[in-house]
């Protein structure tokens, strides 16, 4: 008798005195085995998911990015190497402690190794390790997105963009499809859904598990759904409490927005995510460690923004200098326990009350309602980075010939950013652009 055979007769013979809960654990026990079975018989996919072929368009994909790998790498240590002939020579004026300078040496870097794994990437697509790929994801999503925060620091907005755009998109999507384990969940997670997804909600909602990560490893589930809405918070959150803490210290108001619409400023909503994304496996850990944690990643994402934004746009946003245990006036041993108490908080008293707000989204419209506002978030954060990058060309001096830099300068002249973020200060001198 075949397994699924099996799993219906231990169904029907078990149905009879079950809960409602037991019931559905049977039927998806049985909708389970049923998947696999078709899988050994041929009807549905292979057993294995680590043996099943990629998609045709993966492995051309995979050949563009070797012969791509292949014929650009030799070409980027040539142009490496006449750059050090010509700095040695005396034909280009070079000076290695300028910020761009350092800028152009760790981008050129970056580079390469991101040109190298590309090869090796694309072998491992056109041969099918499907395990491997998703496992060399997780080195070349970081390394994408710091190549293109690099080009953004040296070139601003513009056509360097859309390659590293387009590689990351591409290898997100190839985590989420290429990985075996990954696939089974989904399989799993479809046949579940496919039984009650609503039904199953609200029991987890009955027992106060809703949004949870019932593997136990961590306290909240770590999805979009969840992190998205936890960022918004943060942004808004965030912002009161800046916005109160300056007036009840200075005895004024300023605005202290982060983006060019909303009451949202992004470096605490992306502060919460990390915060919450590092610290969620320590949610029951004792309290001085999670303030320690929450000081230390706190400072260091608040430098880290610091620097970028100066690199990138000549902005300085805050200036901590002389103040105890300053860094680079980026960042100071004050602001670094407040992260800590604001992290502490947020982890043990927080957290748990806003999941359960955030849970109370009805269900037929929290995915629309989340795209929707996703959307507006990020048509948001885009606009206010081009408006930054409008607003660095205008104070360099860079001619304003094109329609966006003439809608930008129209719309979102220097009075109207100087107002909106009454907190930047703008030097072109000190950015890190070519």
């Amino acid at each position: 008798m075949s397994e699924t055979a099996q799993s219906e007769s231990r169904s029907e013979d078990s149905a009879a005195g079950k809960t409602d809960g037991e019931i559905k654990a049977i039927a998806a026990e049985t909708e389970i085995a049923a998947i696999e079975e078709g899988g050994k018989q041929g009807t549905g996919e292979v057993g294995n998911p680590a043996d099943r072929r990629l998609p045709l368009i993966v492995r051309i994909y995979g050949i563009v990015m070797l012969i791509e790998g292949v014929v650009t790498l030799p070409f980027i240590v040539l142009a490496c190497l006449y750059s050090i002939r010509a700095v040695f020579s005396g034909k280009v004026a070079f000076d290695a402690l300028s910020l761009t300078a350092i800028l152009s040496v760790v981008h050129a870097a970056v580079l390469l190794v991101v040109t190298a794994c590309l090869a090796v990437f694309g072998v491992m697509l056109i041969m099918n390790k499907r395990r491997h790929i998703a496992q060399w994801t997780y080195l070349m999503i970081p390394l994408t997105l710091a190549e293109g925060l690099l080009s953004l620091a040296l070139q601003g907005l513009g056509v360097n963009l859309i390659g590293p755009a387009i590689q990351l998109v591409v290898l997100i999507a190839l985590h989420v499809t290429a990985d075996p384990s990954l696939r089974e969940e989904r399989r799993l997670q479809f046949a579940l859904r496919r039984m009650d997804a609503r039904s199953a909600y609200e029991d987890a909602a009955s027992q106060g598990m809703a949004g949870r990560d019932l593997t136990g490893k961590g306290y909240i589930s770590l999805d979009f759904f969840n992190l998205f809405w936890l960022f918004a918070i943060g942004c808004v959150f965030g912002l009161v409490i800046e916005t109160i803490y300056h007036f009840v210290l200075f005895g004024e108001y300023q605005d202290r927005a982060g983006f060019l619409w909303g009451p949202f400023s992004p470096i605490y909503g992306f502060g919460v995510v990390i915060v919450t994304v590092l610290l969620n496996h320590l949610w029951q850990s004792n309290w001085l460690l999670i303030f320690c944690s929450s000081a230390v990643i706190g400072g260091a994402f608040e430098y880290f923004t610091s620097w970028f934004m100066q690199a990138a746009f000549g902005i300085r946003a805050w200036d901590y200098t002389g103040q105890w245990l300053s860094i680079d006036g980026r960042t100071s041993g004050k602001y670094m326990f407040f992260w800590g108490i604001l992290g502490l908080i947020w982890v043990k008293l927080i957290l748990p009350r806003l999941l359960r707000l955030i849970q109370r989204i009805p269900w037929k419209i929290r995915y629309s309602l989340t795209l929707v506002c996703f959307i507006l978030i990020f048509v948001d954060g885009v606009m206010t980075l081009m408006a930054l990058d409008a607003w660095y060309s205008r104070m360099a001096g860079v001619a304003q010939n094109s329609p966006v830099s003439q809608f930008f300068a129209t719309y979102f002249n220097d009075d109207f950013m100087a107002h909106r973020f009454q907190t930047m200060k703008i030097d072109p001198s000190t950015a890190g652009r070519m």
